[in-house]
């Protein structure tokens, strides 16, 4: 049965004196908000937009009350707020339709969080999803996603997914020579088998390494020339040649991108200039390439200190320099294509945990664990990532200590946040840790056996589940005990 939300009064945040070092600092002031059409920008905010406190001192997103989500589904616990993701699908296409005066597709980069209700979700608004697997791509196309709205990136695709993606009619990106020689041969062998009287097209774009840095972790920097993605600039001339010779590949764009978690802008406007270029270079050899797609990249709120542009100001620059690099060049306007994801559900998502033990360090630190932490969560131990935590059930308590938030897993590196300011806590406290849409769920893992979360979506004072939480039986479904060792 879906969770409905039971009747509070809202407290709306006035930020009263005393409380300000709480987890009331995080909610919006609607007060302030004039006419009440809320204009933020989703990637700028810590919690998704419809949070508010309600009459019992906790925290509600989408009119569902957290602690009473964790007590119907469990906790670790995705919570998705519906409206904050399709708020910024929507401003990603007003902000196009602003600013670019030729033809575009927002796409969703679905890697960083892929599931068939959040496809269906990005979709319904318009926009169309790029894949980097055969399981991203079999997950678009159950979730209801047309093909010709569906790109296939990734730097080594097997032939089962290279047939696949033939198969399903989706554009694939291709990353580099052995990609694309392999790909000639599945359609040639493709055609054979289907007795084809004429060479089977299959559209393509060629993803290339523009050679432009930008500032942000090394594993997420993917433009500069030392990457693992894309053809290097000394080999793009020699591409073109070799795939104007290829009957069965349609080479209908270019694509690179740069990076992730980016706040300048300068880099992308770069990228314009050198893509806009290459792309008159790709004609010049007879191939029909009319879309232009520069990644994504945005970057999110985590913590106070962040301060990523705006979706609308991120679109603006990106549009601007192309536009200005095609009026430079006297080239007509390209299809332009983008490709985010931290920005369009980042914030649009949150985790809550059940706080247990607690242990205090003399004079070193108090750890206080949680019910999940990198199985459900790996950034903090991957990249070093930095988050921040309020406890749901009580709001407006004051932040009186600094703790560790720790996980339950065996590995000393499992530390969710190192230094979070929060009122003292209890054993049945809620957890609630802000930005955890992106790269999140998707890179989740059973280390130690762990099963993994469930997701809901809120909208409306309704929780829907969007994926089932796991089962020991799930851990063990893949499991082979040879009779020898029974």
């Amino acid at each position: 049965m879906p969770y409905q939300r039971k009747a509070y009064t809202i407290m709306l945040s006035t930020q009263p004196a005393g409380v300000e070092n709480s987890g009331r600092q995080y909610i919006f002031d609607r007060g302030n908000n004039g006419n009440g059409n809320d204009k933020r920008s989703p990637n700028q905010e810590l919690l998704p937009l419809t949070a508010e406190i309600n009459s019992r001192d906790r925290l509600e997103i989408g009119g569902c009350d957290v602690t009473e989500l964790v007590q119907h589904f469990g906790s670790p616990l995705y919570i998705l707020d519906e409206a904050t993701l399709r708020t910024a699908c929507r401003q990603y296409r007003s902000a196009f339709q602003n600013y670019y005066p030729g033809e575009f597709q927002v796409l969703y980069a679905s890697k960083a969080w892929s599931c068939m209700g959040v496809c269906a979700i990005v979709h319904s608004e318009g926009l169309g999803i790029d894949v980097v697997s055969g399981g991203e791509l079999y997950t678009a196309l159950q979730a209801g996603v047309k093909p010709e709205v569906i790109y296939f990136h990734g730097n080594n695709k097997s032939v089962e997914e290279l047939s696949l993606a033939i198969e399903s009619g989706c554009t694939i990106v291709v990353d580099n020579w052995y990609e694309l020689r392999t790909l000639v041969e599945t359609l040639h062998a493709t055609s054979l088998q289907q007795h084809a009287t004429s060479p089977q097209q299959t559209r393509i774009m060629l993803r290339l390494t523009p050679g432009i840095d930008c500032h942000t972790h090394d594993y997420i920097r993917t433009g500069h020339l030392d990457s693992k993605f894309g053809f290097d600039p000394d080999q793009i001339e020699a591409v073109f040649a070799f795939v104007s010779q290829q009957p069965n590949l349609n080479c209908v764009g270019l694509h690179a991108h740069i990076g992730s978690q980016i706040f300048e802008r300068q880099p992308h406007q770069d990228l314009a200039e050198v893509m806009v270029q290459w792309m008159e270079k790709a004609k010049s050899y007879g191939l029909p390439v009319t879309q232009l797609n520069l990644g994504g990249g945005l970057g999110i709120r985590y913590t106070e200190s962040d301060d990523p542009p705006s979706i609308d100001e991120w679109v603006q620059a990106l549009c601007q320099a192309v536009t200005a690099a095609c009026e430079a060049q006297n080239v007509p306007l390209p299809k332009l294509l983008c490709e985010p994801g931290r920005s369009l559900i980042g914030t649009a998502c949150v985790t809550a945990y059940t706080i247990g033990s607690t242990k205090t360090v003399p004079e070193i630190r108090t750890y206080v664990a949680i019910d999940g932490g990198m199985s459900d969560n790996p950034r903090p131990i991957t990249y070093q990532s930095l988050y921040r935590a309020v406890v749901a059930n009580r709001m407006s308590a004051p932040a009186t200590e600094t703790v560790t938030i720790a996980g339950k897993h065996c590995e000393s590196g499992d530390i969710l946040i190192k230094e979070a300011s929060l009122p003292q806590t209890e054993p049945g406290d809620i957890l609630v840790v802000m930005g955890t849409g992106a790269y999140n769920y998707s890179m989740a893992s059973n280390y130690n056996r762990l099963p993994r979360p469930a997701a809901v979506v809120v909208a409306n004072q309704e929780a829907k589940l969007l994926l089932r939480r796991e089962t020991y039986q799930d851990l063990i479904r893949q499991d082979c005990l040879p009779v020898s060792y029974q």
